[in-house]
C-alpha cells in the first residue's frame, strides 16, 4: 500500500491558499479519494483543534491522545490520521507556504520550519483557560471572515498571526529561535533541495554548496530552524521517510537499500540501527499487525 499524497484544494478556497474545515466533514469522507482515518501525507501544514470529544491523533506513527482544548499541528509532508471513532468536533486550520510567504513579508509570526526531524519536538498542546478561549474566539473570526463575500486577505493574515503568537506563547521550551528573512530563505532552499534529493545524497556539504552557502552557515541555520546541524536534518529526514515506508508501504529491507542508495541491504541495516536502535524488521513489528 503506498502513502495516498493529499494536495491543498485551491479551487474550494478560490486561490486563497488558506482554509477552515469542520472536522463533522471528515466524517463524510465520500467526497474524499482517500480515507482520513488511514496515514496520508499532507502537501500543506495544518492545526487542528479540538472542542468537544476524546480520541487519538497518529502523526508519524506516534500517537497522541486528545480532547477538548487539544492543538495538534501537523507539517508539511508528515504522513498522519484522524481518528474519527468518537467523532469528536473542532476545526482544522489549513495553509500553504505560499500562504505563511505572503505573511511573512506583511508581519510577524513564528518560522514554522520542521521540528518535527527534532526527537524533542512533540506536535500536541494543550490548552486551557484564557488560552483556549482566545483560541476558540480567534478561529471564529477567521472563519467569519473567510465567508464574506467581500473578504479581505490581510484580515485573515493578521487574526492568523495572532493565533499563531497566542500559541507560540504557550511553548516556551520551543528550542529554535526566530530566523532572518535571509536565513529563512536559505533553510528553505536546502530543505526543498533535500526534499528532492535525501535518497541518493546524504553528505551536508553538498547541499552546501548546491545552494550557494558554507557547510558552517547551513549549520548554524539548521541550527536555530529545527535545533539540529545539517548533517542530523539529512539523516533524521532520511530516517523518517524510511520509517513512513516500512510501515505503510511493508517495503523490504533490500528493496529500501537499492532505493536509497547503500551499496548492500546490511549496509542500510547498520545505518537505520545507528539512528533509531533498531533494525528495520524490528521497527516493523512495532507497527504492523500480522495477518491472521
Amino acid at each position: 500500500m503506498q502513502i495516498p499524497n493529499v494536495g491543498f484544494s485551491y479551487e474550494s478556497t478560490e486561490q486563497a491558499e488558506f482554509e477552515i474545515i469542520d472536522m463533522a466533514k471528515i466524517y463524510r469522507s465520500k467526497g474524499y479519494d482517500h480515507d482520513p482515518a488511514a496515514p496520508h501525507r499532507v502537501s500543506f501544514f495544518m492545526m487542528i483543534f479540538i472542542e468537544e470529544g476524546e480520541g487519538v491523533h497518529m502523526v508519524d506513527f506516534k500517537e497522541y491522545p486528545f480532547k477538548p482544548g487539544t492543538m495538534l499541528f501537523v507539517q508539511r509532508d508528515q504522513v498522519h490520521a484522524f481518528d474519527n471513532t468518537s467523532q469528536p468536533k473542532g476545526k482544522i486550520l489549513i495553509f500553504t507556504q505560499a500562504f505563511l510567504d505572503n505573511l511573512h513579508t506583511n508581519m510577524r509570526l513564528p518560522n514554522y520550519t520542521p521540528t518535527h526531524l527534532n526527537q524533542q519536538h512533540s506536535p500536541f498542546l494543550q490548552l486551557e483557560g484564557e488560552s483556549r478561549e482566545r483560541t476558540h474566539n480567534l478561529i471564529i473570526q477567521i472563519t467569519q471572515e473567510l465567508d464574506l463575500n467581500d473578504r479581505d486577505p490581510l484580515i485573515v493574515m493578521y487574526l492568523f498571526s495572532a493565533l499563531a503568537l497566542i500559541l507560540k506563547r504557550q511553548q516556551p521550551d520551543e528550542h529554535c529561535e526566530s530566523l532572518s528573512q535571509s536565513q529563512s530563505a536559505t533553510f528553505s532552499r536546502f530543505f526543498t533541495l533535500l526534499q528532492s534529493n535525501f535518497q541518493r545524497v546524504r553528505d551536508a556539504n553538498w547541499y552546501a554548496s548546491q545552494i550557494g552557502t558554507t557547510y558552517k552557515t547551513l549549520n548554524h541555520v539548521c541550527k536555530l530552524a529545527a535545533g539540529l546541524t545539517a548533517k542530523q536534518v539529512i539523516d533524521n529526514f532520511t530516517i523518517l521517510e524510511i520509517k513512513r515506508r516500512l510501515v505503510v508501504s511493508n517495503i523490504t529491507s533490500q528493496q529500501i537499500a537499492f532505493d536509497f542508495g547503500f551499496e548492500d541491504a546490511s549496509n542500510f541495516v547498520k545505518y537505520f540501527k545507528k539512528e533509531t536502535q533498531l533494525t528495520p524488521s524490528q521497527f516493523q513489528k512495532l507497527y504492523i499487525t500480522p495477518a491472521l
